[in-house]
């Protein structure tokens, strides 16, 4: 994202909260600034990728302060590296609610606005697979 708002990019960015993770280091308004320091336009928006009313207003949000959508990058994602019978289902729903459901959901209402960009893209972001049976056996509930 920095390296697109120094390119002087308008970027959207949604998380579902805006509380700091334990793990993870700053929120969408500390991610905001950095754009903004490093030259771009920020719109930090709170949408759970999982609840349709809020990813529709985020992309509205999104339209209506930059004028339209040109890039959907889709880096949203749940992960539970457990062994198939240690995965509950409440854990495994979640993975696919958010990695399978909500990137589908925030793609395809993307996708109108995309057809007016002069050159749209849709990314998807995920952690590196390796399919080293080492690493992809265990961990199917997720892979």
């Amino acid at each position: 994202a920095k390296r697109a708002a120094a390119d002087g990019a308008n970027i959207a960015i949604a998380a579902k909260t805006t509380e700091p993770h334990p793990r993870l280091p700053g929120t969408i308004y500390t991610a905001a600034e950095e754009i903004r320091e490093a030259g771009g336009r920020a719109l930090p928006l709170v949408c759970d990728i999982r609840d349709e009313a809020q990813v529709e207003s985020a992309i509205a949000e999104t339209v209506d302060a930059f004028g339209g959508i040109d890039i959907c990058v889709n880096n949203a994602s749940a992960i539970s590296l457990t062994a198939v019978e240690a995965t509950e289902m409440k854990r495994f729903d979640l993975m696919h609610q958010i990695n399978t459901r909500g990137t589908f959901l925030v793609s395809k209402l993307c996708i109108p606005h995309l057809k007016k960009a002069e050159n749209p893209h849709i990314l998807m972001l995920s952690p590196p697979l390796d399919m080293k049976e080492k690493w992809f056996a265990p961990h199917t509930a997720y892979s």
